[in-house]
């Protein structure tokens, strides 16, 4: 898995997909982050990465590349 595409595949998540996202990027200070964005996260992670993580996992994570690092070691 490359960051790259997990970022892409992150942004596609959200509502509003011109908000600029990067790897610093804080999900959770997003205008658009709520439940059912995080939901999609869920279903997304599971679909293309094969990978289960709950929402508590993910509230864990503060920056795309926490959830992306938590993800590869999972």
């Amino acid at each position: 898995m490359k960051l790259e595409s997990f970022i892409e595949n992150f942004k596609d998540q959200l509502e509003d997909t011109s908000v600029p996202i990067s790897a610093e990027t804080n999900f959770k200070d997003l205008d658009n982050w709520d439940s059912l964005t995080t939901m999609l996260v869920i279903g997304m992670v599971k679909t293309d990465y094969d990978t289960d993580i709950t929402a508590t996992e993910i509230g864990e994570c503060n920056t795309v590349l926490d959830l992306f690092n938590h993800i590869i070691n999972s």
